[in-house]
């Protein structure tokens, strides 16, 4: 199955365009980074306590609040799910203090003509949040690391470098969306980033491999033809991939309930991203790395 027949697509000739969008969208990622002080930690790195509820009638998020706010807890964070009967509520963690039933009390006394079901409670203490959070980035770092020591002994160190960089433009950008968009960063993101980084770096590698063979055998073209041309050669794969991908991500991000939202958005971004970069931020960079080596040689 093909998508394409022959396509020519000038992709290497947009590149300059590439780099600026890549540039804007990380941009206006770190800025939104800058002013909320950071990424939005779930209680999974910074430690708290989490109850979901459901009640049987609707509910407003003022009534939650005020219910709470009897027993000293009406600042806490309170997240209404679209059905309008179902909240998210997290709590600071205090060690000397069972919060969770504290909220579940509150809540079953003042709405005694609603039943309130209990449908999950987690509870992470302060000092296994950051372990977390440190382990976390320690495991994104390492697979970095690696890949970059793959691709080289693989390819050569200029395509180690090239997906290196196309990998953390990837993460930054999903980085940034979440910032922007007001998402949690939870243990279950992290799993979805280090997806990200191994479905972008196939994609990525794929088109490699087609660059390689075509340099071998377009030895007497310009590089950037060459390149370009390789692009094109896997650009059917590339779409049938990606769209494959695209559809199960989308069912589980409409179908998946609230749980899996933040982790299926995730996959969204890095699906779409990934798809981009291994077309217009990988190879490009390639191109740049050609161009600049006559200079670095004299």
């Amino acid at each position: 199955m093909r998508f394409f027949t022959k396509p020519d697509f000038d992709f290497i000739g947009r590149r300059k365009t590439a780099f600026i969008f890549s540039a804007v969208l990380i941009g206006a990622g770190l800025v939104s980074l800058a002013v909320h002080g950071g990424p939005d930690l779930s209680i999974d790195f910074k430690g708290g306590v989490l109850v979901q509820v459901k009640f049987d009638r609707q509910v407003t998020t003022e009534e939650v609040r005020s219910s709470l706010d009897t027993i000293g807890y009406g600042d806490v964070e309170i997240q209404r799910f679209s059905g309008g009967d179902e909240f998210l509520i997290r709590a600071p963690y205090e060690q000397e203090k069972d919060v969770s039933q504290e909220l579940i009390a509150a809540l079953r006394k003042d709405f005694t003509e609603a039943a309130v079901d209990v449908r999950r409670v987690e509870l992470v203490g302060p000092k296994i949040g950051s372990e977390l959070a440190k382990k976390a980035a320690l495991a994104v770092a390492v697979a970095l690391v690696g890949i970059l020591i793959y691709v080289a002994w693989r390819f050569e160190f200029r395509f180690a470098v090239a997906a290196v960089v196309t990998l953390l433009h990837d993460v930054l950008v999903t980085l940034g969306l979440f910032s922007l968009t007001g998402r949690e960063i939870s243990l279950a993101v992290v799993a979805a980033f280090l997806t990200i980084v191994g479905y972008s770096l196939n994609d990525t590698i794929v088109v490699f491999d087609r660059i390689r063979e075509d340099l071998r055998k377009y030895h007497r073209k310009r590089y950037d033809e060459v390149v370009n041309a390789s692009i094109n050669e896997t650009l059917s794969r590339t779409v049938i991939t990606s769209l494959t991908t695209l559809l199960v991500v989308l069912f589980l991000f409409f179908m998946g309930g609230e749980v899996l939202r933040d982790f299926s958005f995730a996959l969204l971004v890095g699906v779409l991203v990934g798809t981009y970069s291994s077309i217009f931020v990988a190879s490009p960079i390639l191109v740049e790395w050609n161009k600049k080596a006559p200079a670095r040689r004299r």
